[in-house]
């Protein structure tokens, strides 16, 4: 899976653990493509405060998945749905959890 696109799944699981501000950031960069530039334009700050900004958001991404591991469940469970006969999917999906 392409860095970028691992990013943006640890924010869909772990975006409720940011500031309103933290969002706007991220998600002007990472779903928009507004360039750090245009970040730091429409908010009026430095593109250094955004640099450093989306570099402390994904940094803590990475915390918050080292530690709960949502993620990783996450994508073992669509795998085992994709595999699994509806009967088994109950029971491999508890193995998981």
């Amino acid at each position: 899976m392409e860095k970028r696109d691992y990013t943006i799944m640890l924010y869909d699981m772990y975006s409720p653990l940011f500031s309103d501000r933290q969002k706007v950031y991220f998600e002007e960069y990472y779903f928009n493509n507004f360039t750090l530039s245009e970040i730091a334009e429409n908010l009026k700050v430095s593109r250094t405060a955004v640099h450093k900004a989306l570099r402390l958001i994904e940094k803590k991404l990475e915390e918050y998945e080292s530690k709960l591991k949502l993620c990783e469940k996450r994508i073992a469970i669509e795998k085992i749905l994709d595999s699994m006969e509806e009967y088994e999917k109950v029971d491999k999906i508890r193995e998981v959890m």
